[in-house]
């Protein structure tokens, strides 16, 4: 079934066209991947799909009554609302019922208000979509839902944004880098929720494991062209290599086809016959193809790295703790030479603060930093470099240096460096305000390695950049001879490049793990299965009752304790006006008729809930 279909759209900005004459279609339960480089236009195109760009030409015809929900990179969540505030405004028909419903709980004194309310959720069945909206939730480490937005970081909105667009259950959801601003644990949930659901996906994303396990088909625009892979990322991977092969193959006829015809065209005399004039035209075919060529700039960096001492760095006995939230606790180790050191663990267990401290821009709480005197770090953060308003990006690099000196004793200029990653000479007297959010960290990069470090530290690196910049980056940082020290949630990135781990597990522990991510993730799965958290039990035992094994039940059971506190509240109010004598002669006949069948009703209910809740195991 198709759900929606790109015809033929273009899309300019001034005089430089960023899509042109792109057409595809988008059916049901397709899990789409969309690659290409950076400056494309791939997030335009997201836009243009979720209608909040407009065309140059061509149109986006979608089916009738379709809910497209779209992710975008920059959240744009109300700053007033509480997370219940946030999650409840949506058009969701169920989730405006389950609104109803969970305000209900919290007034349980209005009887009807509540009555009403579940009433609704029977007839709509909503108390699946009441349980699974709360699990995604918890999921993603929002179990206080009156906090309001103004209050949380960058990486929480992100994930409540995340939490909102999964919860509306839309027929198509558009993700653009989903996995960003995640940690590890969380996008393995990402992955186990996308593998499971059935949802039509269409996505950008850097994260090749993420396109391994969840894509079933890889949409790539290269040089103008979409290519199709119904399969995931391996799969793209071969068939494009086989692409690639073809295209050489018939470029090699196509060069050779066009000497041969050039030598035709200067034997012919100025006279030519019909005949020969179609063969001229077939000339031209050929020489268009014959010119044709592909622009991947493959980087053969030769960086000759400034050299190294015996010390290279020294952690003795450090410590580090904001309040309550212990980051280390002691922690030692003394770096060796080209050591290749990734770090992972969950967001706020101190990653970040553990570079800013090595790198002496925060201070430790006690121990000692010792950084040996030959050691010249390199240090790429995730919150970039700040430019001057108007500056070109040649300016930019520019200001941290001329040039870097190559192995074979010559020099690199900024300009080269900037062509090797991708920046062509016209780009590079672009202003900086007009590059993507990709080129904008490519251009960091160059200004980290411009500066010829031998210590290279990395913040999340991979954020923003196409899979051929991770490539190429890679690349580099395989054939680094220095130090590397890795934070990032990208797991392939960090396989191909890491030897060890440093694992972050909160409350100031760290554990050194001798091997790659992959190494780690087997590590841990052998392990036998530990108890749920803290937080999953009580969500668990809110959610779920224990020993209530079927849907049926579990729903009897509630209902069952709405239905006692509800009649209580009743039986309650009508003792206290006898008590108080509020109750008029000519009535208490019929109230105490109604006392007793509230009775009768409550004790029922009461040997039916003990029933239910004998079934515990």
């Amino acid at each position: 079934m198709n759900y929606l279909s790109v015809e033929n759209i273009t899309k300019s900005f001034g005089e430089h066209p960023v899509l042109k004459d792109i057409s595809f279609g988008i059916n049901k339960d397709q899990k789409i991947a969309f690659i290409a480089k950076n400056g494309t236009g791939k997030t335009t195109l997201l836009n243009i799909i979720a209608g909040k760009e407009s065309l140059d030409s061509g149109q986006v015809v979608s089916r009738k009554g379709l809910n497209i929900v779209y992710l975008e990179q920059k959240e744009t969540l109300n700053p007033n609302f509480t997370i219940d505030e946030a999650v409840f405004n949506s058009d969701n028909p169920m989730l405006k019922v389950v609104e109803k419903y969970e305000h209900a709980l919290l007034n349980m004194e209005d009887v009807d208000a509540y009555q009403d309310a579940f009433d609704a959720m029977e007839q709509h069945n909503a108390w699946d979509f009441d349980t699974q909206y709360k699990q995604i939730l918890s999921k993603l480490k929002f179990n206080d839902h009156t906090l309001k937005i103004n209050t949380l970081s960058g990486g929480q909105k992100k994930r409540l944004s995340l939490a909102i667009a999964l919860i509306n259950k839309p027929d198509l959801l558009i993700l653009d880098e989903p996995t960003n601003h995640l940690d590890l644990e969380m996008i393995e949930w990402l992955e186990s929720y996308f593998k499971k659901e059935k949802i039509t996906l269409f996505m950008v994303t850097h994260d090749r494991y993420f396109l391994e396990r969840v894509c079933n088909e890889i949409m790539e625009l290269d040089e103008g062209n979409i290519y199709k892979y119904k399969g995931n990322y391996s799969y793209y991977l071969e068939k494009k290599e086989e692409r690639l092969a073809i295209e050489r193959v018939t470029l090699g006829k196509a060069k050779s086809l066009f000497k041969k015809e050039l030598d035709w065209m200067r034997r012919q005399p100025k006279a030519r016959t019909t005949k020969s004039k179609s063969r001229i035209e077939d000339f031209y075919n050929i020489k268009e193809r014959a010119s044709q060529r592909r622009n991947d700039h493959v980087m053969q960096l030769e960086i000759n790295m400034e050299r190294m001492g015996s010390k290279i760095l020294e952690l003795h006995n450090i410590s580090k703790s904001f309040d309550d939230l212990v980051i280390l606790d002691k922690f030692e180790y003394v770096f060796k030479r080209g050591e290749r050191i990734g770090i992972i663990g969950k967001n706020g267990t101190g990653k970040s603060t553990f570079l800013n401290m090595i790198t002496n821009e925060m201070e430790v709480d006690s121990g000692k930093v010792i950084i040996g005197e030959t050691i010249k770090f390199g240090y790429y953060r995730q919150s970039g470099i700040v430019v001057k308003e108007g500056q070109k990006v040649i300016e930019v690099i520019k200001e941290f240096g001329e040039y870097i000196p190559l192995k074979s004793g010559q020099k690199l200029s900024a300009s080269n460096l900037l062509e090797r990653f991708m920046f062509d000479r016209k780009k590079q007297y672009d202003f900086v305000e007009k590059l993507s959010g990709g080129e904008l960290k490519r251009l960091f990069l160059c200004t980290v390695l411009i500066q010829n470090p031998n210590f290279l530290i990395l913040d999340e690196p991979t954020n923003d950049l196409d899979i051929v910049t991770l490539n190429v980056l890679e690349n580099f940082l395989l054939d680094f001879p220095g130090n590397l020290l890795v934070v990032s949630h990208d797991r392939y990135f960090m396989d191909k490049i890491v030897d060890h781990l440093f694992v972050f597990r909160g409350d100031g522990v760290v554990e050194d793990f001798p091997g790659n991510y992959s190494d780690y993730r087997i590590y841990e799965d052998s392990k036998p299965k530990e108890e749920k958290t803290k937080e999953e039990k009580e969500i668990i035992v809110k959610q779920t009752p224990k020993g209530i094994h079927s849907r049926e039940e579990n729903r009897a059971f509630k209902k069952l304790e709405k239905d006692i506190t509800r009649l209580s509240k009743k039986k309650k109010d009508i003792e206290e006006k006898f008590s108080n004598s509020e109750i008029p002669i000519n009535d208490i006949e019929a109230i105490s008729k109604e006392l007793e069948q509230i009775i009768v009703e409550l004790e029922a209910k009461e040997e039916r809930w003990l029933e239910l809740s004998m079934l515990l195991e």
